[in-house]
């Protein structure tokens, strides 16, 4: 999965499983799709990392993000009542109105919050990212008509590729990660903006659409 804000400073800490959410709430995101082909070529880049294949996870491995549901977050909502989803496919239907496609493109790699101390190993924004960054304030703006709090939190747009918390030789990682992803350069039009339903349970959390919003519709 990927967050678009920056974890705080720290070192490493134990995994905890996040408590079930409330009966009658999903636990819900809204972020930009990557492309299969970009997708494709940065689980390549992944399991090159890892050096396993990584759709069921190894000891002493981080725990990787699904190939499949790699996106760029715009908004994390959390445990929000089943009844607003509607309203919610509404308002990322607004904000994506009247946007034009706009080319993203992905170049480098780093930790949070220090390839020393890891706790997210993630792919930057080489291009699209102030794009990115309206796009959110937009959807920020529909989200405080229906009652969200704002989000006044800088917007960092990134790639999450794993979360390292208390993996032993995850600054190892870090550093290969950097190395590898100096030279990638992966971009694509980023033409629609997705609510996502986060579903936890073993193995990497799976990501299920419940609403697409073309850009520019």
């Amino acid at each position: 999965m990927s967050y678009g804000r920056r974890p705080g400073d720290g070192g490493r800490r134990p995994f905890v499983r996040p408590v079930d959410d409330p009966p009658g709430t999903s636990r819900l995101f809204v972020a930009v799709p990557v492309a299969d082909d970009v997708r494709e070529a940065v689980g390549r880049l992944m399991e090159q990392l890892a050096g396993a294949p990584i759709d069921v996870r190894g000891p002493g491995q981080p725990r990787w993000v699904r190939i499949e549901g790699l996106h760029l977050t715009l908004r994390f909502l959390g445990a929000t009542p089943d009844v607003r989803l509607a309203e919610l496919s509404a308002a990322v239907a607004a904000a994506a109105r009247g946007v034009a496609p706009f080319r993203v493109e992905l170049a480098g790699g780093g930790a949070f919050p220090t390839p020393e101390r890891p706790r997210v190993l993630w792919i930057g924004i080489g291009g699209g990212a102030p794009e990115l960054g309206a796009l959110a304030r937009r959807l920020n703006g529909e989200l405080e008509r229906l009652g969200w709090p704002p989000d006044d939190r800088p917007f960092a747009a990134h790639l999450t590729l794993a979360r390292t918390d208390g993996v032993p030789g995850s600054d190892e990682k870090a550093r290969r990660l950097i190395e590898l992803a100096r030279d990638v350069r992966l971009a694509w039009l980023a033409d629609s903006m997705v609510l996502y339903k986060s579903n936890l349970g073993r193995g990497p959390t799976h990501y299920e659409a419940l609403s697409e919003a073309r850009l520019g519709d």
